[in-house]
């Protein structure tokens, strides 16, 4: 039986994990389609606007300065909240300062100031994961990774569906100064939230030991080179199946609201749907076989737009598609966060999560840029069929390590 005591600590633990996602998600659309939205009604030229993309490196490279926040502590507020709440702060400052841009007339100041944005953001995205990882009892890493994506996903509909409407009614200038509002809320959560208490690597002895140290120990386990390339391959078929997925149902004769209304709106709480089902499936039969049972899934899914295929124009398939895809990429996501959580050692959190997430992020980044050209060879069909079968590769090495289990689901210091 639970006391009363323990399960108040419990949602503290998983409240402070939630806004500490909102945190996360909600300054990565203020650098994107919001701030395309605001240069493009500012007049920008499209060629700069497009330009913009090129402000998300930070997020792909973030493993390299993350080590350096394992290493050293700030004199204020312990080794992560110290690091936070100073992030968070420059990051506030830097939306008032982006606010108080004029898009129009310094375009060039308006991506560099975008560009630090983007740089503090993936920053705090390093110190929130190895916060969450250091803060959450094992046994919670699955719920956790739930409720984080879920104030992740709610952050980022605060700053892109909201940032554009309150622009609509209040403008772009006063949006960013509330969006920098919204963030200091969370600093406060910051301030208020309790150091976790990981046990610390030894002061460096040198520049090189301070970022080869997270490697070394991560490469020296049993099977490692396994474990990354499971990491890249886990969510490959679904990844780069929903890179191209707009161009497809463009291609079926659905309008731009059709979409919008479908998949982007109706299709949003499945996707919440499925991460918080995931969370509490974890809990129920662990992070391991949770990852067979969800990584099926999505195969599943995926397979489902060679069903929309055939059909054609039906808001119904398309409905009932996007649900599926969702709620299945969602329960997936949340059993794969929990997974490479367990994976890190807490000596290293930061430097190693950061590297884990970065080789997460290949598909979507790298490998699904070729997408276009392989569905102009092989059709529909026979794009969606191979991003089916993507997944197989990924399924046998988790089936083949089965003693990843005890990695996933066992107590670790």
């Amino acid at each position: 039986m639970i006391s009363i005591a323990t399960a108040r600590a419990a949602a503290a633990r998983h409240g402070i994990t939630f806004l500490m996602g909102l945190a996360s998600g909600l300054p990565l659309l203020l650098t994107g389609s919001v701030l395309q939205a605001w240069m493009t009604d500012a007049g920008v030229a499209l060629d700069a606007v497009g330009l913009l993309a090129l402000i998300g490196i930070p997020y792909t490279l973030k493993f390299l300065w993350a080590p350096l926040l394992d290493r050293f502590e700030l004199p204020f507020l312990g080794r992560r909240r110290g690091w936070l709440v100073l992030t968070q702060l420059l990051l506030a400052s830097l939306i008032v300062v982006l606010a108080l841009s004029d898009p129009g007339f310094a375009p060039l100041t308006v991506g560099i100031v975008a560009l630090g944005i983007s740089f503090f953001s993936a920053t705090q995205d390093i110190i929130i994961d190895a916060y969450r990882r250091e803060h959450l009892p094992e046994k919670e890493l699955g719920i956790g990774s739930s409720l984080y994506t879920y104030g992740y996903r709610t952050g980022m509909l605060f700053a892109s569906g909201g940032g554009l409407m309150l622009a609509d009614s209040i403008g772009f200038r006063a949006t960013y100064l509330t969006m920098a509002a919204l963030l200091g809320f969370c600093m406060l959560v910051t301030l208020m939230a309790p150091e976790p208490g990981a046990q610390r690597p030894a002061h460096p002895q040198s520049w090189r030991d301070t970022f080869l140290d997270p490697i070394r120990n991560f490469m020296t386990r049993p099977g490692a080179v396994w474990l990354l390339l499971f990491i890249l391959l886990y969510k490959l078929g679904d990844s780069v199946a929903g890179n191209l997925t707009t161009p497809f149902y463009k291609s079926l004769g659905f309008s731009n609201a059709e979409i919008g209304a479908t998949v982007k709106i109706f299709g949003f709480w499945p996707l919440l749907g499925g991460i918080f089902l995931g969370g509490l499936v974890i809990l129920r039969i662990g992070i391991y076989r949770s990852l067979w049972w969800f990584g099926l899934l999505q195969m599943l899914s995926t397979a489902g737009f060679i069903w929309l295929n055939h059909v054609g124009h039906s808001i119904t398939v398309l409905a009932a598609v996007v649900s599926f895809e969702n709620a299945a990429a969602g329960m997936g996501t949340a059993a794969f966060l929990a997974f490479m959580a367990a994976l890190t050692d807490k000596r290293f959190t930061a430097g190693q999560y950061a590297l884990l997430s970065s080789i997460m992020g290949l598909p979507r980044v790298v490998i699904s840029a070729p997408g276009g050209i392989l569905s102009e060879a092989v059709g529909w069909d026979g794009f969606f069929l191979i991003c089916t079968l993507a997944a197989i590769p990924g399924l046998m090495i988790l089936w083949y390590f089965r003693q990843w289990r005890d990695i996933a689901d066992s107590p670790k210091r």
